[in-house]
């Protein structure tokens, strides 16, 4: 995979792995081979007051190291890395740019009362006209109120994010990148800078100073400089560029989201699900804020205007329930079984606190049909196809606030993303939007991590469009039309589920859709 400008490599750590790939552009077609793929498996160790759950990242750093090196003595030379993560973690740098500790995992409780708490300091209104931000517990901001009054932050003198962590190991460039920082609750979408209002009422709560630790702003697209020279030699790098892409990872998946003139939504279908349509502005409004509805940003001066609904961490973490019990499932089976339950028997919301911390979740979903009355899916295919039907009510109430609030019709719906080869998802989301869903590309996320370095290091001239007409050279997506399958159910027994789960489900957060 060698070409004149060298090969281009997305290092792509998601929630549950990593993976490293090597890609290059053959006659408007990018070309991909993965050079590593790796756990990422969070783990819990005592403190103080209990205990607390981490990313391993040193054992993450050493995986994309080893992907790195393959890429470089099997498809180099490599003329660029970009790196992509989850969002809202962060690591925090000594004035020696000594890691101070693992980054904590955002799924870790210790951000319970921190909303609350800072409401009392700049109230929910005037946060959202700022930042736009969705409300979240785990935000970052909330985490730096957790944070706040211990050794780690006293000792702190920068903070970084995942991906801009790992990128200051690569390279040396201490930033942030801009979609990323948009997941903070710090940043305005307007200016794409950091909010005064924000930093000056975190100096006035327990965080206290935040503004004097954060690194400078920089897009994607932003060529950062060099690989360290040591690090260079011992991978095979010499001379290899760090660009800055969109490091969220659901701003990297966007870009290869193959759309067209067609007005579009897009899901990011993962351990998440972001439920998404692209905007040149941000969507400031009162309206937006009670939908809890997220302004992020994306590549090339876009903003992402986003919801997130619940994904398939509750199929993971149901499978993963099953095998600790002496149960393991095979997922494709499940599904295929799944398909035969009665649909929308039983739903829940996706969006319930309760689903968001590891633990037994068929028991938690279970809890929730016995709570609202409704029948409880015992048997494995009965819950994957309750998670399934949930799902796609959330994403059908997701797109339709996403397209009234922004005044954007939508005609066509984008699954990328792990959950693009799930059939029956894809199929169900038809149903329930009432639209063509298009699924796929499954590795959206590294696609679009390698098209952002493309166009930085001129292999490819453009922008979105031109990145975008590769995605739709380079893959074969599947479409659904709704009305595809006679027991998907109908727009009458579709709002028939969606008025029972809004008559079933108390407010339990602000903004719940």
């Amino acid at each position: 995979m060698s070409s004149p400008l060298g090969a281009l490599v997305a290092v792509d750590l998601g929630a549950s792995s990593g993976r490293v790939i090597a890609g290059r552009l053959d006659g408007g077609r990018l070309l991909t081979r993965e050079t590593g793929r790796f756990a990422n498996r969070p783990v819990r160790t005592p403190v103080r007051t209990g205990t607390r759950l981490h990313w391993d990242l040193l054992s993450l750093w050493a995986g994309v190291q080893d992907g790195l090196r393959l890429a470089a003595r099997e498809h180099g030379p490599v003329r660029s890395v970009g790196i992509d993560t989850w969002a809202v973690d962060y690591g925090l740098l000594d004035a020696d740019r000594v890691l101070l500790g693992d980054p904590v995992h955002y799924r870790d409780t210790r951000t319970a009362g921190m909303p609350e708490a800072f409401a009392r300091t700049l109230d929910p209104a005037t946060h959202y006209r700022a930042t736009g931000t969705q409300h979240q517990p785990f935000t970052t901001m909330y985490q730096l109120l957790a944070e706040a009054g211990s050794a780690a932050w006293a000792a702190a003198d920068r903070l970084l994010m995942v991906p801009d962590l790992l990128g200051f190991w690569l390279s040396g460039a201490e930033v942030t990148e801009v979609t990323n920082a948009s997941t903070t609750g710090m940043l305005d979408p307007t200016t794409r800078r950091w909010s005064p209002v924000v930093l000056d009422a975190l100096r006035r709560s327990a965080a206290g100073d935040v503004r004097g630790r954060l690194a400078p702003l920089v897009e994607p697209g932003t060529v950062l400089g060099e690989v360290r020279a040591e690090l260079a030699a011992d991978l095979g790098l010499p001379g290899a560029l760090h660009v800055a892409v969109g490091s969220h990872d659901t701003a990297s998946a966007v870009v290869a989201v193959p759309m067209d003139e067609r007005p579009a939504a897009w899901i990011s279908s993962g351990t998440w699900s972001l439920v998404g349509i692209e905007l040149d502005a941000p969507v400031l409004t009162d309206l937006a804020r009670v939908a809890n509805v997220g302004n992020e940003l994306g590549v090339a001066g876009t903003v992402r205007h986003l919801c997130n609904v619940g994904g398939l961490w509750l199929v993971a973490e149901s499978l993963r329930t099953w095998a600790q019990a002496g149960h393991p499932q095979d997922l494709a089976a499940l599904i295929r079984e799944a398909d035969q339950v009665p649909g929308l028997r039983t739903v829940v919301d996706v969006d319930d606190p309760a689903f968001v911390p590891p633990g037994d979740m068929p028991a938690r979903i279970r809890a929730a049909a016995r709570r609202t009355g409704q029948p409880e899916p015992i048997e494995p295919a009965e819950v994957i196809r309750c998670v399934l039907d949930s799902l796609a009510l959330g994403y059908r109430r997701a797109i339709r606030h996403l397209s009234a609030l922004a005044d954007h019709p939508v005609e066509v719906v984008h699954v990328v993303g792990g959950g693009s080869r799930n059939d029956l998802l894809c199929r169900l989301t038809a149903a329930a939007t009432g639209l063509p869903v298009i699924a796929g590309p499954a590795e959206a996320t590294a696609i679009g991590n390698l098209l952002t370095q493309a166009l930085a290091v001129g292999a490819l001239d453009g922008g979105l469009p031109a990145a975008r007409a590769v995605v739709r050279a380079s893959t074969d997506p599947v479409r659904w039309n709704p009305g595809g399958h006679q027991h998907d159910g109908t727009e009458s027994t579709w709002q028939q589920a969606e008025d029972r789960l809004r008559g079933l489900v108390p407010v339990h957060r602000e903004g719940s859709l």
